[in-house]
This record gives structure tokens, C-alpha cells and sequence, in this order.
């Protein structure tokens, strides 16, 4: 890991192929243990379901209000504070059933690659 300050001014959003809005915070081969991202789903949208390979994450919900169904679980109401944790080959997908955005973070381990994201719709 290499000590440094990443400036939230040189990051930008853009539209991943899952549903929602991306904002890479840190996502460096400098530090390979974790990515962060800002994800942003507009009112009325669901992600694609989908699983990480090999990869463990995190929501922590920042604002709104969400739906999450993870694995076998039953869905979930989540909202600000509240944290997710999804094991590598679980199954996932959020919605947005409120008038504002939801916003979470998206914390993976090791740092999330496309490489490992694999689209389940099924």
C-alpha cells in the first residue's frame, strides 16, 4: 500500500452496466486490499442482479432509502447508517422504491475489477 490523499475533486461519475452511478473514491493497484465507490440509484430503479467473484463488499447506505435482496435472505428495507455485507458469489441487487437518489458506498476486498463482476439475471 502506498501512503497518499485522494481528492474526491478529481473523481467523476459515470453509468455502470448493473443500473446505477458510479464514483470511484479509491480504486488503485497502490492499495489492492480495497476500492471504494460511490453508487447512486435513481427513485424507481433496481440494479441487474449480479455477484462479485472472489470479492467481498459493503454497502453503507449515506441517504435514502432502499430495498436489498442478498442470497437467500429475504428482502431487506435498508436506509442511512445502515450496512450490508455480502460474501463473494452471494447474489445481489438494490432498489430505489423512494422520490430521492440512494446513495451508498460500495467497499469491496479485495478492490473491485470488472473482471470479477458477473451479471446474473436470471
Amino acid at each position: 500500500m502506498k501512503t497518499t490523499v485522494k481528492f474526491a475533486r478529481d473523481s467523476h461519475e459515470y453509468f455502470f452496466a448493473e443500473g446505477c452511478f458510479i464514483t470511484e473514491w479509491s480504486n488503485s493497484p497502490d492499495d489492492p486490499e480495497v476500492s471504494v465507490a460511490r453508487a447512486r440509484v435513481e427513485p424507481g430503479k433496481t440494479t441487474r442482479w449480479h455477484y462479485l467473484r472472489n470479492t467481498s463488499e459493503r454497502y453503507v447506505v449515506l441517504s435514502g432509502n432502499g430495498q436489498v435482496e442478498v442470497g437467500d435472505l429475504p428482502a431487506q428495507r435498508v436506509a442511512a447508517g445502515d450496512v450490508v455485507v455480502i460474501a463473494p458469489g452471494v447474489r445481489q441487487r438494490i432498489t430505489n422504491p423512494g422520490a430521492a437518489d440512494l446513495v451508498f458506498l460500495a467497499i469491496c476486498s479485495p478492490r473491485f475489477s470488472e473482471a470479477a463482476y458477473v451479471q446474473s439475471d436470471d
